[in-house]
C-alpha cells in the first residue's frame, strides 16, 4: 500500500478534507483503488456531543460511527466504503491506551506520549490498511500544524514514514498564501514558516497544495519551492473555485496534482478521464432551470447543514435544475411570521436538530407548507416537527408535542425511544446507523424508491408515539414506512398535499454528485413542477 499524508497550516478551514477527497477521486479515474482516513485530534471520543455550531454537521456512517464531516467529502467524491475506523480521534487513542495501562498491558512500564500514544495512532493506520483492498491510503489529519494536541500525530506519522520507506509515503501540505490588497501582492511567508514547523520535527512536505485567491505566478512558486525546499513540480495551485466544489478535482487535475502522486509512487496509469464528472459540473453550474426552496435553520454555520445542500446539489444536477437555498431562521418566524421569508419559495425542508430552541417557527413554516401546498421535505426533527403540527392543526390535539421540547405535553405524539429511556451516556447511544425501512403501497415513498424496503442511516432519540397512530391516519395522516416489524414510524405522508413527505432517518447522508438520492430527486422536481 502506498501512503499520501495531508496536513495543513496557517489558518485552519483551508479545505484538506475537500482536497483529500478529489485527489481521491482523480487516482480512481485513474484505476487505483483509495480509502480515505480522517485523524482528528481533539480530545472527544468521536463528534457526536460536539454542538453543530462549533464543529459543523456529524456525519453518520453505516455502521453508526458518529464522524467528522469530512467523510462526506470522502463519500460522496469517491467508492471508498467507509466504516468507525475511517475517523480516528485523540479521544480513541488516549481512551484505549489508558484502558490498556489499567490492564496491565504495559508490564508496569511508564506509559507515555512516545512510544505508546504514537504507536496506537500507528496501529489505527496498519488496522485500517490490513482491512482495506486499497492500493492507496490518503490520511488526513485535522488541525493546523503547530497546534499542541495535534503533534502526536504529526510525530507518528514521522516513524510510520520511516518504517514503511519514505518511496511508499507522501506528505501533502495545504497551506494559504494569502494576498495581501494593499501591498498588491502574494505572500509566501506564512508557508515558509508553517513548512518550518514541519520540518523541524523531521516531516518534508512533498507536495505544497497553495490556497490563494490569485494565481501563482512563477516568481512565487520559484519562492515556494526553494525556501520549502520542494521540487517546482510539486508546488500546486489550489485557487478558489467559483461555481461548485465539485469543480476542485478538474482544477488540480489541470494542475498536475494526480500525475505527480503517480510519478513519486512509480505508478504507470493512464490519464484520468473526467468528461463524464466534466459534464455534471457543467450542469450543476450552468442549469435550465432554477428553483428557490427554504431551509429551516436552528443552526447558522453553513457546515451544520453540508450534507443537505450537497444533496440538493445532487439533485438539482440530475434534473438540469439549479437550487437557490434560502437560509431561513426558525426563531424569525416565530417573531415575524412565515409569510415574509416562505411566500416566495417553491420547497420547504426542515432539517434535524436538537432542544427546543426554534421548534415553534419549524412548527409554523410546515404548517404553512401544508396548508399552501407547498413541497415540504421534512428530515429526522422535520418529521417529528411535521407529525406535531398535523395532532395540533388537523386532529385538534391541543399542545401536542415532543416529550423532548415540553416534557408536560398532554399529547406526547412524539416520546423518548423505549430503549432510551434509561440511557444516561450521551456519546454514541442514539439509534445509530443504516436500518430497514418496509414502505406501504402505493404510498409516494413505494413511487419515489420503486421498492418495498429500502436501508436508510439514522441518528435521534424520539420516535412517532405509537399510541396516537390510529388517531392522526384518521385524520389523513399516511404512514409510508416503518421498522420492519412495523412499530417504528419512518416515513409519513400527506396524500391529499400535492407533495408533502417527511423521514425519521437522513437521507442526506446516501447522495452522492453522480448518483443522487432518489428522495432529494423527487423533492427538487416537485419544487420544480
Amino acid at each position: 500500500m502506498k501512503y499520501i499524508f495531508v496536513t495543513g497550516g496557517v489558518v485552519s478551514s483551508l479545505g484538506k478534507g475537500l482536497a483529500a477527497a478529489s485527489l481521491g477521486t482523480l487516482l480512481e479515474h485513474r484505476g487505483q483503488r483509495v480509502a480515505l482516513q480522517k485523524l482528528d485530534p481533539y480530545l472527544n471520543v468521536d463528534p457526536g456531543t460536539m454542538n453543530p455550531l462549533q464543529h459543523g454537521e456529524v456525519y453518520v456512517l453505516a455502521d453508526g460511527a458518529e464522524t467528522d464531516l469530512d467523510l462526506g467529502h470522502y463519500e460522496r467524491f469517491t467508492n471508498s466504503i467507509l466504516t468507525r475506523a475511517n475517523n480516528v480521534t485523540s479521544g480513541q487513542v488516549y481512551e484505549t491506551v489508558l484502558s490498556k495501562e489499567r490492564h496491565g498491558d504495559y508490564l508496569g512500564k511508564t506509559v507515555q506520549v512516545i512510544p505508546h500514544i504514537t504507536d496506537e495512532i500507528k496501529a489505527r493506520i496498519r488496522l485500517f490498511q490490513e482491512t482495506t483492498n486499497a492500493d492507496i491510503l490518503i490520511s488526513e489529519i485535522g488541525g493546523t500544524t503547530g497546534d499542541i494536541e495535534g503533534l502526536p500525530f504529526l510525530e507518528a506519522i514521522r516513524q510510520f514514514i520511516l518504517q514503511v520507506g519514505p518511496e511508499n509515503a507522501i506528505l501533502m501540505h495545504v497551506t494559504l498564501v494569502p494576498f495581501i490588497k494593499a501591498a498588491g501582492e502574494l505572500k509566501t511567508k506564512p508557508t515558509q514558516q508553517s513548512v518550518a514547523k514541519l520540518r523541524e520535527i523531521g516531516l518534508q512536505p512533498q507536495v505544497l497544495l497553495c490556497r490563494t485567491e490569485q494565481p501563482l505566478d512563477p516568481e512565487v512558486r520559484e519562492k515556494l519551492s526553494l525556501f520549502c525546499n520542494v521540487p517546482l513540480d510539486g508546488v500546486i495551485e489550489a485557487r478558489d473555485v467559483e461555481h461548485s466544489i465539485y469543480e476542485y478535482p478538474l482544477l488540480l487535475q489541470q494542475e498536475g496534482l494526480d500525475e505527480k502522486v503517480c510519478r513519486l509512487f512509480g505508478i504507470t496509469t493512464p490519464p484520468a478521464q473526467m468528461s463524464a464528472w466534466r459534464q455534471l459540473v457543467k450542469t450543476i453550474v450552468y442549469p435550465t432551470h432554477r428553483v428557490k426552496i427554504a431551509i429551516i435553520s436552528k443552526y447558522e454555520l453553513q457546515d451544520a447543514y453540508k450534507s443537505i445542500y450537497e444533496s440538493l446539489t445532487h439533485a438539482g444536477g440530475a434534473s438540469d435544475c439549479g437550487v437557490s437555498i434560502i437560509v431561513v431562521d426558525a426563531e424569525e418566524i416565530e417573531l415575524y411570521g412565515p409569510e415574509k421569508y416562505l411566500s416566495n419559495v417553491s420547497g420547504i425542508l426542515v432539517p434535524g436538530g436538537f432542544g427546543d430552541r426554534g421548534t415553534e417557527g419549524k412548527i409554523t413554516a410546515a404548517r404553512y407548507a401544508r396548508e399552501h401546498g407547498i413541497p415540504y421535505l421534512g428530515l429526522c426533527l422535520g418529521m417529528q416537527i411535521a407529525t406535531i403540527e398535523f395532532a395540533r392543526h388537523v386532529c385538534n390535539l391541543e399542545r401536542a408535542n415532543s416529550t423532548e421540547f415540553d416534557p408536560t405535553t398532554p399529547h406526547p405524539v412524539i416520546s423518548l425511544l423505549e430503549e432510551q429511556k434509561e440511557v444516561s451516556h450521551k456519546g454514541g447511544s442514539m439509534r445509530l446507523g443504516t436500518w430497514p425501512t418496509l414502505l406501504k403501497e402505493d404510498s409516494l415513498a413505494h413511487r419515489i424508491y420503486e421498492r418495498s424496503e429500502i436501508a436508510e442511516r439514522h441518528r435521534h432519540r424520539f420516535e412517532f408515539n405509537n399510541t396516537y397512530r390510529s388517531e392522526l391516519e384518521a385524520g389523513g395522516l399516511l404512514i409510508g414506512g416503518t421498522s420492519l416489524d412495523g412499530q417504528l414510524v419512518e416515513m409519513i405522508e400527506i396524500p391529499d398535499h400535492p407533495w408533502f413527505i417527511a423521514v425519521q432517518f437522513h437521507p442526506e447522508f446516501q447522495s452522492k454528485p453522480n448518483a443522487p438520492h432518489p428522495l432529494f430527486q423527487a423533492f427538487v422536481a416537485a419544487c420544480m413542477r
